[in-house]
């Protein structure tokens, strides 16, 4: 070999050690970055017919698991839409109460048995009969509260799914033009890693609003496919389509139009089925609660609200009033009709006959609510049939408990333990996907950047440098020597 192919091919062992120093620094140096791929050199023998010219750098390769990644993209969208579900059970049975807590659902009908109680033994008391008159008010107004809560759940799931549809197009557009931007650098020969994390960070960004996988293209482009199958990305991006309203009230639904549904390039997709298209992740679970899960909690309200008027109302208990007058418990002043139980719980209110402050009397809560003057302060036969009918088993004609007959104190018991029970599955349910998220993050992790190992590696590239480096110096003194023969 001469010394001018020794000198240049111990030069190509110099520029490839280099090179690997330089991409072992860029390792460590990106080791916490979000997104980062383990970079390494690819290196080849070069030749020039048969005879060796040293060592070239083929290409700069980035090394991810991809497996374990495509499991935690997975597993992020269970552990967000699990997560939306559990907070929106927990502020739900929050504002229920639990039993015994002061102010909670459960402890307004137990002041309203107690106040009757009183009221029972002192008929003649206007302080009693009053203390009547409150409770069933703040009864009423629990429900009312209860109902709103439950379309303010509605209303934050409704601006919710419009933010994260935002969101969703808004990075669909930047990683189609990253895409498009890779495609192009590994066209022309360039290095393309940076942009392929940059394109991974904003994937990350939106895994959690929708379950989806990645498929590789020519060029290194890729193709996001939803688990349910739809396409957001293959060349160009998809586009969504979500309208927000104001204000939702119990009547409203995507079935009459007045909700606004999920469209994907102007065609509408089923939502919230369990097998729909960005069925996994927390826009979904987002629109199972504006359309599901609270209008079942709004409808379990209603049902409460119904089983509490039908008693007040029941023919017999107060002979005062014809069948078409309300009892107690009034659907907005008026007589309840079971057509129309949807919303029932955030109109009840307590029958203006009885309340002072809306030209009513306390006496006809003792003497009936459709008497014309009072009658024997000492008779406290309505009272004691107010509260029997409170007390009494009767079955539900609605909700989830249609034809358990039951105390009325027992149903709304049943009900907030419901609430209580759901929740507790759904803070399993989180837990066990966010312990998955962990486990596959440490997977992920295993594949990505060692320092120890690449401070390893930098080692045995410096000594590789100064081997290289001593072939150099030996040429040169062989040169020199042979200059002053």
């Amino acid at each position: 070999m001469s010394i001018s192919a020794t000198l240049f091919n111990a030069y190509t062992g110099l520029v490839a050690a280099s090179r690997t120093a330089e991409v072992i620094s860029d390792n460590v140096a990106n080791a916490k970055t979000p997104g980062f791929g383990r970079r390494s050199v690819v290196l080849a023998a070069s030749s020039i017919d048969g005879r060796g010219t040293g060592v070239r750098v083929l290409k700069i390769e980035r090394t991810v698991n991809a497996i374990a990644q495509s499991d935690r993209r997975l597993a992020e969208a269970d552990l967000a839409g699990s997560r939306a579900k559990s907070e929106m059970l927990t502020r739900l049975e929050k504002a229920f109460g639990l039993p015994g807590e002061k102010g909670s659902l459960s402890d307004r009908v137990v002041t309203l048995e107690k106040a009757l109680t009183s009221a029972q033994s002192r008929p003649d008391s206007q302080v009693r009969l009053q203390n009547v008159l409150y409770a069933a008010t703040d009864l009423a107004g629990r429900l009312n509260d209860l109902s709103k809560t439950v379309q303010s759940e509605r209303m934050r799931a409704d601006s919710g799914i419009a933010k994260q549809v935002n969101l969703l197009n808004k990075t669909l557009t930047q990683i189609e033009k990253i895409d498009q931007t890779i495609r192009v650098q590994i066209g022309s020969g360039q290095n393309a890693n940076g942009l392929i994390d940059q394109r991974q960070v904003l994937i990350d960004r939106i895994t959690g609003i929708i379950p989806i996988k990645t498929y590789p293209r020519p060029k290194g482009q890729i193709a996001l496919i939803t688990t349910g199958g739809a396409i957001l990305l293959d060349g160009t991006r998809a586009k969504l389509g979500f309208s927000a309203v104001g204000v939702i009230t119990p009547d409203m639904t995507v079935g009459s139009g007045a909700l606004s549904g999920l469209t994907l390039n102007g065609r509408p997709i089923p939502t919230a089925t369990g097998t729909g298209p960005i069925d996994g992740g927390s826009l979904s679970q987002l629109f199972e609660i504006r359309d599901k899960t609270a209008v079942d909690a709004g409808a379990q309200l209603d049902a409460v609200a119904r089983n509490l008027v039908e008693r007040f109302q029941a023919s017999g208990l107060d002979s005062t009033l014809s069948a078409t007058q309300a009892g107690l418990f009034t659907d907005g002043g008026a007589r309840f009709q079971s057509a129309n139980e949807v919303g029932l719980a955030q109109r009840l209110a307590v029958n203006h006959a009885a309340d002072p402050s809306k030209g009513g009397a306390l006496w006809r809560l003792r003497d009936g609510l459709g008497a014309t003057s009072p009658g024997n302060s000492g008779n406290a036969d309505l009272i004691t049939g107010l509260l029997n009918t409170l007390q009494s088993l009767k079955p539900s004609l609605s909700g989830h408990f249609t034809g358990t007959s039951q105390s009325f104190s027992a149903l709304v018991g049943a009900v907030v333990a419901e609430t209580g029970a759901d929740r507790l599955v759904a803070d399993d349910t989180q837990s066990f996907a966010r312990a998955r998220v962990e486990g596959l993050k440490a997977t992920e992790a295993d594949s990505g950047v060692n320092t120890d190992r690449q401070m390893e590696k930098l080692l045995l590239v410096e000594k590789a440098y100064a081997a290289n480096a001593r072939v150099v110096s030996t040429a040169n003194t062989m040169l020199k020597t042979l200059m002053d023969l």
